[in-house]
């Protein structure tokens, strides 16, 4: 009999226009090779970039929030593993789908920590350096690891995060499973353009998260002392969902373009000479590194851009942190040939070590047949997983349900 399997979006895909949205794209497909019969389901509104999950060979279902139709639908689909994508999932469906449907494996993907995200943010607003303590005493640090300790397996993007989680939080192993972005590396451009054939820097992202938009806002400081030493060069920013005071940005005075949605994005990037992107905030890996990665691009970016990406092995690029650093690495990178194609070089070894979409694939089918096969044990184990659930979800639960009672009251 198929495996039934469940996940409960945020959002409904978008794999051109985020990360977060080609990377459940890879779990969906991975799911599907494995024979699964899978149904995506979300309370969010469709949007014009979604895919289209029917091609995939998918099922779809729209959802509501704080509605007990969810439970009646869940019960009877009876999936034998439910994903949550982002802990705000957990939260609202996993008291659901744990009354309804309790022996399924219930999977949190974390995307990124977005607690560690908001307390960097709230450090940079302040103009502060951030400390451990900051996410320590956030409430939505307490939310979003109260959701990890919930869930019977998390799947960790960063390595950096999988440390942070085990020392400050004491998150057990056997509950976290690191799971960067699984790529095809078969498909890896053999014939990218060389150091000559390239022209201009590129940077690119939804405009929607926040860290995107700040780096575009940082490049304003930047950009100046780059063209100052490079006059003929061009600065193009890319990404969907670009708000007016982006477009407002566009300066061909300056070399400074906008050019929002990006059709092509490996066009893009194996065009340009220098992915250029000085993240001051963010949690996770960075889709777009990994797209500058595959199209041999080499990345000046900042330590927050490259953190959790190379393990061991070098950066494909060079990492500053302060406005003047910054603009001399973009300078010298785009300048030197010998240092370019060095990076350049260092591109390859480093997805096929960290990267590799049919290895890191079946080590997280394995740890799911894993815990499939020892599910009581393993809940066993996580005492305070079953106290968060007894006490916190039922705080949500009737929270849920009062809020469905308000909703129909208003309607009648």
């Amino acid at each position: 009999m198929s495996v039934k399997v469940l996940v409960i979006g945020y959002v409904w895909p978008e794999p051109k226009s985020s990360a977060a949205g080609s990377h459940m794209l890879s779990l969906l497909r991975l799911f599907k090779q494995q024979n699964w019969q899978v149904t995506f389901a979300t309370p969010a509104q469709k949007t014009e970039h979604m895919i289209d999950l029917s091609l995939e060979e998918i099922e779809t279902a729209e959802i509501q929030l704080n509605d007990s139709s969810f439970d009646d639908w869940v019960s009877k689909l009876q999936p034998d593993i439910v994903m949550f994508d982002r802990f705000m999932m957990e939260e609202q469906f996993g008291w659901r789908v744990e009354q309804a449907c309790p022996q399924a494996l219930r999977i949190l993907d974390t995307e990124d920590l977005q607690s560690l995200r908001n307390a960097r943010h709230k450090a940079i607003k302040q103009d502060l350096k951030f400390e451990i303590s900051d996410l320590l005493s956030s409430d939505l640090a307490k939310r979003e690891i109260a959701a990890i300790y919930r869930s019977d397996l998390s799947l960790i993007i960063s390595d950096y995060e999988i440390t942070l989680l085990q020392n400050h939080f004491q998150i057990s192993d056997s509950h976290i499973h690191h799971l960067p972005f699984m790529l095809d590396l078969k498909k890896l451009d053999s014939d990218s353009p060389d150091f000559e054939q390239r022209n201009h820097f590129v940077t690119i992202g939804n405009f929607r998260h926040e860290p995107n938009w700040d780096g575009v806002l940082y490049l304003q400081s930047i950009w100046p002392l780059i063209r100052k030493e490079l006059p003929e060069t061009e600065c193009h920013i890319y990404g969907s969902y670009p708000p007016k005071k982006a477009t407002q940005l566009n300066n061909p005075k300056n070399g400074f373009l906008v050019k929002g949605w990006a059709e092509d994005v490996n066009e893009v990037m194996r065009n340009a000479r220098v992915c250029l992107s000085p993240l001051r905030f963010g949690a996770g890996i960075k889709g777009k590194f990994i797209d500058a990665m595959q199209c041999g691009t080499p990345i000046v970016t900042t330590d927050i851009g490259a953190e959790g990406m190379t393990g061991d092995l070098p950066w494909p690029g060079l990492i500053a942190n302060d406005v003047e650093s910054i603009a001399r690495n973009a300078v010298e990178l785009y300048q030197n040939k010998n240092l370019w194609n060095k990076n350049q070089q260092a591109i390859q070894p480093l997805l096929k070590d960290r990267y590799e979409g049919e290895k890191l694939g079946k080590e997280l089918i394995a740890k799911i047949s894993l815990l499939q096969n020892n599910l009581t044990q393993h809940r066993q184990q996580n005492f305070i997983g079953a106290m968060l659930n007894h006490h916190t979800m039922k705080s949500t639960q009737y929270m849920s349900k009062w809020i469905e009672v308000k909703n129909k009251l208003e309607n009648d």
